[in-house]
Order: C-alpha cells, then sequence, then structure tokens
C-alpha cells in the first residue's frame, strides 16, 4: 500500500487525461510517455521516495507560466518519459543516466496537477 502522499501523488496524475496535455508546450506525444513512467514511478518507488523526502514539485513540477517550456522548474519525471529504474536520497536513476534535486539555487514551479487545474487559459 503507497503512504498518503505518493498515492496522492499517483491519483493526481492518473486523473489527467492520457489524451490531452495539461500545460503549454508539453505535446500529447510527449505527455502520454511521461505520464505513463510517473504512474509507473509512483507505483513501484513512491513509497520510497517520499520516505527519502521528495516532495511533489521534486517530481511533477513545471514552470507556472510557461509549463515545460522552461525545465530549469521541472521536476525530475517532467523532462523525458523514461521510467526511473531506482530513487536515492539526492537522484532518480534512469537507465541512460540519472536526474538530481540538490542543484544549487533551484527552484521548483507548481505540480503539472496545479498547472492544469488552473484551465485552458493556461494550457
Amino acid at each position: 500500500m503507497l503512504p498518503d502522499a505518493a498515492a496522492l501523488w499517483r491519483s493526481a496524475i492518473a486523473d489527467l487525461s492520457p489524451h490531452a496535455s495539461p500545460c503549454r508546450h508539453l505535446i500529447l506525444a510527449r505527455w502520454a510517455p511521461i505520464r505513463e513512467a510517473a504512474i509507473d514511478f509512483c507505483d513501484r518507488l513512491g513509497a520510497e521516495a517520499h520516505a527519502l523526502g521528495w516532495t511533489a514539485p521534486e517530481l511533477f513540477a513545471v514552470h507556472p507560466e510557461h509549463g515545460t517550456l522552461r525545465v530549469d522548474c521541472c521536476g525530475v519525471l517532467m523532462v523525458t518519459g523514461d521510467r526511473a529504474q531506482a530513487v536515492e536520497p539526492g537522484r532518480l536513476v534512469f537507465e541512460r543516466g540519472s536526474a538530481y534535486r540538490t542543484k544549487p539555487g533551484q527552484v521548483w514551479g507548481v505540480p503539472v496537477w496545479e498547472f492544469a487545474a488552473r484551465g485552458p487559459a493556461h494550457a
């Protein structure tokens, strides 16, 4: 069973349609694999990530105005659509690389589901 935070993450991602991009500058062809990888992450690694202190913005954020155009504000799961292989205190491990949450001066955006909730004026 997922801890509350991981279950909330999974539910929020799963509630976003796989057939419509939730935010600006994220084309559907990229959104579908990102969504699938995020759900897979929550199912397999979400509880561990939460236990290690990972937050929704660090994992699922997009820039509050520019969506995925500003990748410097995106959470580590909102960029490639690759499935995470492992979670560590400071990074997620993918088959071909890693993504870190400890970049100096990092400013995270808002979780993608919060962006989507603002409606079409922002999408």
